[in-house]
């Protein structure tokens, strides 16, 4: 029904925010993602998600309609709700969500808030095709970057550092320069731990 609003940005907090258009106040409910893409200035344009309750009408804004397409497919999944997808993408940017789940990275998906490990299974196993399909992407090279990955974090393990940190350092490694070598990814993961 609403696509998107644009006006003049009113209030700006990191889980929601207030278009004023026309006179109208819009509360836009936001991930963090989409709060590190506003730009400063007083005019906004968000891409929104209108959910529809029994007692409520909810907007969801967003940066681009790429992250609104994962918000949908992500809702669309037995168990995940809209504020659950909405902690997704602030945990996680989009791209990472799409690579998380055509890769079968269960551990990604489980490690967000709320997010049991039944659950993370059911994302991938209901949303892989939809994401390899929608965004073109080959498993093949999607398991061979990830090899790299997997490769680094496990030697990581090996010299004692704990799973979940090494983690979150390689996730931002392998983001920032995807066809790093194992080498390079220990030894910056060594540099920030």
């Amino acid at each position: 029904m609403i696509t998107h609003i644009q006006g003049k940005l009113v209030e700006k907090n990191p889980t929601d925010v207030v278009i004023d258009c026309n006179g109208v106040g819009y509360v836009l409910h936001i991930s963090l993602h989409t709060y590190s893409q506003i730009p400063v200035g007083d005019y906004l344009k968000l891409f929104t998600h209108l959910q529809v309750k029994e007692d409520s009408h909810t907007l969801y804004g967003f940066s681009s309609l790429a992250e609104r397409e994962i918000f949908r497919l992500l809702i669309s999944v037995s168990g995940i709700g809209a504020s659950i997808a909405r902690t997704m993408l602030s945990s996680l940017t989009p791209k990472q969500v799409i690579e998380g789940i055509a890769s079968n990275d269960i551990g990604l998906i489980q490690g967000i808030k709320g997010i049991g490990a039944k659950t993370a299974q059911r994302v991938i196993i209901d949303l892989k095709d939809k994401v390899l399909k929608i965004y073109d992407i080959d498993e093949v090279s999607v398991s061979k970057g990830n090899t790299n990955k997997d490769e680094a974090l496990s030697a990581l393990e090996v010299l004692g550092f704990i799973r979940k940190q090494a983690e979150r350092v390689v996730d931002k490694i392998v983001m920032a320069q995807p066809d790093a070598t194992v080498e390079t990814i220990i030894k910056q993961a060594l540099k920030n731990l």
